[in-house]
This record gives structure tokens, sequence and C-alpha cells, in this order.
């Protein structure tokens, strides 16, 4: 008896063509298979009721969320050095752009760019309507009380130099403490090593445990009296490990200290809350989580961004000017100063709507599947060293992975997984120069995972990195 044929049910992704069930598996060579599914011939002999009684439906297996978005981001659907598929592992860098976030930028540019807050003119209302309408995505995101509690910055460094020279000048005075740990990317280092040298306030330095985590249990140990200011990452942009925020800005508070928290590489990939969270201040950038480059935000308690003078002066963060002296207009104008990145808080807008869309929850299950399945793979390469803690039931990796071959340079392996191979790595120094030299290295390679990103993408970046590493051990 020939097969059934059974017609399945198509599946739509935010109004693109209709996602086909065929299911798409690479070989060892990066082409493309597909895989139909049908019911076998049957050598039996059964009536025609019988049989009917007696098939099994085979479905493909469920569409994974990574299959399910890709359509969105025309990126990644391209080839790239000598012909290969683009692999794109680079996110914990930047995060590629959907098409609803390409589309409200180009929107703004062609139908009503203008300045915003500035004018009474039609487009002028309406570009500030829009990109007000942004603060207010932003502000819902992460759960803040009201919309004025977020500021726009150029990107999460500007928002963490604006807190230093903002409140920190105002508040921090010669052998006032503030706690860093050594994880921390650069732009969370370097503006608190300057406001220590103009305010005499002493940085101190929270190690790692032998699991390679920031040590939480010192860092409750540092504080003190003396404590002005905790200054923490919520996940790590090289060892992937996550920070008990909550608990850390208690502890914080209890000696009557601030909490500031980067929060780049969180916000784009699960639930934020910060008022659940507790903390006083909280940065992420906007390319980090679909959102166009050149923006990004800072979440201040209102109470603490009433209380702090301007960062920048110019027009926008006034209230009135006169010759002798000015006065400022309340948050979070006051922090804004000239002609904001306008098209770019309004695309950012639209990325929240495309990541609420999904759901963050969805989206945090979905890659805690992939960070393992990462980790898993690559830790079972012979010569492979992992920085960051091993995932289990209770510690849960970020989808990221750097990481070491022994014998060869990071930058020689990222740059054959590029021209040979398509696969798009990052090698360096991460900007946590700090934490390689704590780990007795100068550079590691990082792969680094998104929701668009499936399990066929660490396939053939394991595929690639043992062909990377026969090449260059073949030499030896």
């Amino acid at each position: 008896m020939e097969g059934v044929v059974v017609k399945l049910p198509q599946l739509i992704i935010n109004n693109h063509q209709p996602y086909n069930y065929n299911y798409y598996l690479p070989n060892r060579t990066s082409s493309l298979k597909l895989l139909r599914f049908s019911f076998p011939k049957s050598s039996c002999s059964y009536s025609t009721a019988a049989a009917a009684a007696s098939l099994s439906v085979s479905v493909p297996a469920p569409v994974s969320l990574g299959h399910a978005t890709r359509p969105d981001f025309h990126i990644l659907h391209q080839k790239v050095n000598n012909g290969s598929n683009l692999v794109y592992l680079d996110n914990a860098a930047t995060s590629q752009k959907p098409s609803a976030v390409i589309d409200a930028l180009n929107n703004y540019y062609r139908s009503y760019n203008s300045n915003v807050h500035r004018g009474i003119h039609f487009l002028s209302a309406r570009a500030t309507d829009e990109y007000e309408m942004a603060r207010k995505k932003v502000a819902a995101f992460v759960n803040a009380s009201e919309s004025s509690e977020i500021v726009f910055t150029r990107n999460a460094t500007e928002a963490i130099n604006l807190v230093a020279y903002s409140w920190g000048l105002s508040n921090l005075k010669a052998g006032d403490e503030i706690v860093v740990t050594i994880a921390e990317h650069h732009s969370a280092i370097v503006p608190w090593q300057i406001l220590s040298e103009k305010t005499g306030a002493v940085l101190k330095f929270v190690s790692l445990t032998e699991d390679e985590v920031p040590d939480t249990k010192m860092l409750q140990d540092l504080l003190s009296k003396r404590t002005k200011l905790v200054v923490v990452h919520h996940v790590s942009n090289m060892l992937a490990s996550v920070l008990p925020i909550k608990n850390i800005a208690q502890w914080a508070h209890d000696v009557g200290a601030r909490i500031l928290v980067d929060a780049c590489q969180s916000v784009p990939h699960m639930v934020v809350d910060v008022q659940d969270l507790g903390v006083d201040f909280l940065v992420a950038s906007s390319h980090k989580m679909c959102g166009p480059t050149g923006v990004g935000f800072l979440y201040g308690k209102s109470e603490l961004l009433a209380s702090m003078p301007p960062f920048l002066g110019g027009g926008e963060m006034i209230s009135d000017v006169f010759l002798d002296h000015s006065t400022y207009a309340d948050p979070p104008s006051r922090f804004e100063a000239g002609t904001p990145a306008i098209g770019e808080a309004i695309g950012l807008g639209t990325a929240i709507d495309y990541l609420s869309q999904i759901g963050m929850q969805k989206i945090h299950d979905y890659e805690v599947e992939l960070a393992n399945y990462l980790y898993e793979n690559l830790h079972a390469i012979p010569g492979v060293r992992i920085y960051g803690p091993a995932p289990s039931q209770t510690v849960h990796r970020a989808a990221l992975c750097s990481f070491n071959v022994e014998g060869l340079h990071p930058t020689d392996i990222a740059t054959f997984l590029d021209q040979q191979h398509g696969v798009a790595i990052r090698s360096g120094h991460h900007c946590a120069q700090p934490l390689h030299r704590y780990l007795g290295i100068s550079a590691s390679a990082r792969a680094s995972l998104y929701f668009y990103n499936t399990k066929e993408d660490v396939d053939d970046f394991i595929r690639a990195l043992n062909d990377t590493i026969g090449f260059f051990n073949s030499f030896k």
C-alpha cells in the first residue's frame, strides 16, 4: 500500500512567508539535505479499514525557536568566504537585526525625520511621540516604575560614565570604597579608575572561585560602611556566569551603598526586572538586543536621578539659560543634551516589540538548551579549555563559551574558521584584560549564540573547529 500524504499546517512568523515543516540538516560539507516525512510502503495484506487504523503518523520534529525566527534576519542567509554559508556566532559582541527593526529605522528617515521636543509641526510631533514611546517600551521591558527613569545614551559605556561623573563626583570622597569584580568589562572598570584619581576613592576587587565565577562570599566580606558603590555585571561576557544580583543589591543596601549593574549580556537574553532586583542603576546597549547601534540606556531610580547634576551641557537639558547661570530640566531630559539618536531609539523600541512578541522567558529557556549543547560538544574536543563554570542542574551558563585550544593562538583559530568555513567567532581579550591576566592568558576565542541560532549552527562550528585544529596540527 502506498503511503498517505498528510498536509501539515504552515507556521507563519511575524507576517513572513509560511514556514515549511520540511526539516533541513547540514552534512559535513555544509550543503543542505532535505528530509521529507512520509509513510512507508506496506508488504502486508490489510483491509483498508485495518490499514487505516494501524497507521502511525510520522511528524517532523518541532520547529525550534532558531529555525522559526531565522527568516526575519536576512543577513544570516548569505555565503561568505569560499562560498561557505555564514554561521554567525559573535552575538556577545553585537546581535543581528530583524527586518522589522531595519524597516522602522528606514521608515523614520523616509517618513518623519525631524528633531524631537522642539517643533510644533507634524513631523516633529510624530518623531517626538515615537521617541518617547520607545522610552516607555524600554521602561516596561525592564519594569521601571516610570518612563522618566530611563535615560537614552549612546551606549552602555556612556551610561556608566554618566553615573560616574554625575553621581560619583557628587557623592564620593577620599577613603570611600567602590567594590568591583575582576570579571568586569573595561567600561565598568576604567571610569571608576578615573573617578578614584579625581576623588581619592579606593577600588576593591573581587576575584574568582575555583569554579571560575566571581566570588560572592568575598564580595560580601568586602562590604563595609566605607563602601559607597558596588559595580557588577549580571552575566559575564567571557565566563558565561550569572550573578545573584538581587542578593548583591540587598547586601549593598545593608551597608548603605548603591549598586550599578552592567546588564548588557542579560537584558537581551532573559527577563530582567529592575524593581524585583532592587538595583539603583542598570545599563544596557541596543545593539546587543536586536536594536540599532549608537543607542543604549541607563535605568536609575527616580530619586537618584533627580539628585544628580547634568553630565553634559547644551540644548535640551536646560530649563532656563541666563548669562551668569542656567537652570536644568528634570530627568531624563537633564541627561540628554543635544539632538539624540532619534531613529536609533525608535529602532530599539521596535526591537523590544519583536523580543516581547517572542517572550523573554521563551528566549531564555531556548538559549539554556543551546548553551548546554555548545558546552558539551566543545568540551568533548581534546585540548580545548573552556573558561567559566561547568553547567549543572543548579548552574546555568549563558549561551557563550570562551575557550583556548592547546598549542594554538585564538586569532589563528578565528581566522581559519572565518576564511575556510564562514564561521564568525570572536578572538582577543573581549574588553576584559584583567580577567584574562588573572586566568594566566592574554587572549581567548569566544563563540556566542542568540535565539536565532540553532543546534545545526553549533554542529557546523564544531566540525569547522575540528578541521581547524587538524590543519594546524598537521604542521607539528
